[in-house]
């Protein structure tokens, strides 16, 4: 790829487009803020892992995001004022703000709300008005359809609405493979746009029963690209969705199809397009999370940039990758609508000349809601609104969970696990999802939703020896911290409940945990039997939905003692993926 990167993120992208705005400060702090120097011929605006948040939310990035071996210190694995540092970000600002954990509580009164649909509304069509729609298109990475209550109930059909008026013209999915082949089906019926998908086939089973693809002779379920005309030339835009559905996730919901990274398949992909369809860049809209797009546009020729999701990396600058053909540049664009990616593209015939990016954060008080989003947002949540605006409790801590083994969401849903199912030790998936909670701000239904809306909610009661929960620990551990990206299967740690351990990240797998401890102190015993609460079991369950459960723990007024993650980490002492335990 011929990229000269002649200032391609002056500014620092959108890391320095920002000095402290003043609340409620519309008019010419939003211009100076959005409003971007014409470049190029093809702009593409990319937002991902929004999780259907449509409305705006407080939203706390991690503390702890650990990169290990060749990813130590380096983007995306920086956190609080190393992440700061790096890109130049003033510790005063709005964007320390939006991008890192750094001063959180003490900023968020001052800078508000991010994201809300009608505000994105607002903002994409500012930034796609100011070069023309032939100009320009709107991508969506995946993690569109599922994250609140609602879309939890419509099975995702609020968000193709959303989707639809916003103008999303190709996405592609992770947690959408979740309401199962039927009900994605039906609501890519009614979306408007294009989903793409290279790397989703049928089984042979499913090949041989003659089961729906997009293309037999391949076996590709779903359309693997598109190509739009953008200022003259031809753009490709490839879909990669999520590799590790069927284990991360239920296999009943996808019983016919394969995922993976499909590395092979994807070359051949970039190599017909470049030379059968004669396209002048190829971008390539992925949800494999930033590290494996890191490793992929390493191996992977002809890609001219990467749109990534799936890790909630916010990220402000693309991570150029050199390759044996030349270089792609990757990108992450954060999540929960609090962020909107610009690429500006220079093309010319058969290669992008040049590029400018920026990762606009969407400070809702700095934009006007669109009123027909707003009039949608409204109706579709109308209905649900009475019975999930019940206070049922309000924290005295900030309550968040984004962070690689735990955070304060965590702990009340793990407390609640073992409170209310009797069990000694609870065990609570490692989702990046869900919003933050300041202090004292009443916590309803729909907010509970918020952390723990999917289709397979039911919490369970299981004994589990010392060993098998060491065992367990290990191979999500493995999942998280293996040197090569490939193997790392999405999601963080596991939370946990009434137990404690030490984590050394460094070392090789198998000899991650140790020092497991039962609350008080006691040395948790290999071959000893312990009743284990849980919730989001791949396997089919019976119990109560686990929302019902934190619900109920809730109501009798009880919180949990000051957070700890239960937690000590050893061997990362000056990882700059650390700014403090969570």
């Amino acid at each position: 790829m011929a990229i000269r990167r002649r200032d391609f993120l002056r500014a620092a992208g959108a890391a320095a487009v920002t000095a402290g705005l003043p609340r409620l400060a519309r008019g010419a702090e939003t211009a100076s803020i959005y409003d971007l120097e014409r470049f190029g011929n093809a702009r593409i605006l990319h937002i991902t892992d929004t999780h259907a948040q449509l409305n705006p939310v407080y939203f706390r990035e991690p503390s702890v995001n650990i990169g290990i071996g060749e990813m130590a210190g380096r983007p995306p694995h920086l956190v609080g004022r190393a992440f700061l540092d790096h890109f130049g970000i003033r510790s005063d600002s709005a964007d320390a703000y939006a991008f890192t954990c750094f001063e959180f509580e003490k900023s968020a009164p001052r800078f508000g709300k991010l994201g809300g649909f009608a505000h994105l509304k607002t903002l994409v069509d500012r930034l796609r008005g100011d070069v023309g729609e032939k100009h320009s298109v709107l991508v969506d990475g995946g993690d569109l359809w599922q994250g609140t209550g609602l879309a939890n109930i419509m099975q995702g059909r609020d968000m193709v609405e959303v989707a639809n008026l916003l103008g999303i013209e190709a996405m592609t999915g992770h947690w959408e493979f979740t309401y199962g082949e039927q009900v994605l089906r039906d609501n890519l019926e009614r979306f408007k746009g294009e989903f793409l998908a290279q790397n989703v086939f049928l089984t042979e089973e499913a090949a041989f029963n003659d089961a729906i693809a997009f293309d037999k002779a391949t076996g590709r379920v779903f359309k693997p690209s598109m190509i739009r005309e953008l200022g003259g030339r031809r753009v490709a835009i490839i879909g990669q969705a999520f590799p590790y559905v069927p284990i991360a996730h239920p296999k009943r919901f996808t019983p016919d199809w394969t995922f993976g990274i499909r590395e092979e398949e994807l070359q051949k992909h970039v190599d017909g397009l470049r030379s059968h369809d004669k396209v002048d860049a190829v971008i390539l809209l992925s949800h494999n999370g930033m590290d494996v797009d890191l490793k992929l546009a390493s191996r992977v020729t002809g890609i001219d940039v990467i749109l990534g999701g799936h890790t909630h990396d916010a990220v402000p600058q693309p991570v150029a990758v050199k390759n044996a053909s030349g270089t792609t540049l990757v990108t992450n664009a954060g999540s929960n609508g609090k962020f909107v990616a610009v690429l500006d593209l220079a093309l010319e015939k058969g290669k992008v000349g040049d590029v400018r990016y920026h990762l606009l954060p969407v400070y809702s008080e700095l934009l006007k809601p669109d009123p027909a989003m707003a009039e949608l947002i409204g109706r579709v949540r109308a209905p649900h609104v009475t019975d999930w605006s019940e206070k049922i409790a309000t924290p005295d801590r900030l309550l968040y969970r984004r962070g690689n083994f735990s955070g304060p969401v965590d702990q009340v849903i793990c407390t609640a696990l073992r409170t209310e199912l009797d069990a000694e030790i609870a065990l609570s998936p490692g989702f990046r999802w869900g919003v933050t909670a300041l202090s004292g701000q009443p916590l309803t239904m729909e907010d509970i939703l918020a952390e723990t809306a999917i289709s397979y909610p039911e919490t369970y009661v299981q004994e589990m020896t010392g060993a098998q929960i060491k065992d367990a620990l290990e191979d999500i551990c493995d999942n998280l911290f293996n040197a090569d990206p490939y193997y790392q299967q999405g999601g963080d740690m596991v939370r946990v409940g009434g137990l404690t351990y030490t984590c050394t990240p460094t070392v090789a797998v198998g000899s991650r945990i140790s020092e497991l401890q039962l609350d008080g102190g006691k040395a948790l015993a290999a071959s000893k039997r312990y009743k284990v609460a849980g919730w989001a079991s791949i396997n089919a369950r019976q119990g109560a939905p686990v929302w019902d459960v934190v619900g109920k723990y809730l109501r009798s007024g009880r919180m949990p003692e000051p957070y700890h993650s239960g937690v000590t980490l050893q061997g990362v002492e000056d990882n700059p993926g650390i700014a403090g335990q969570g």
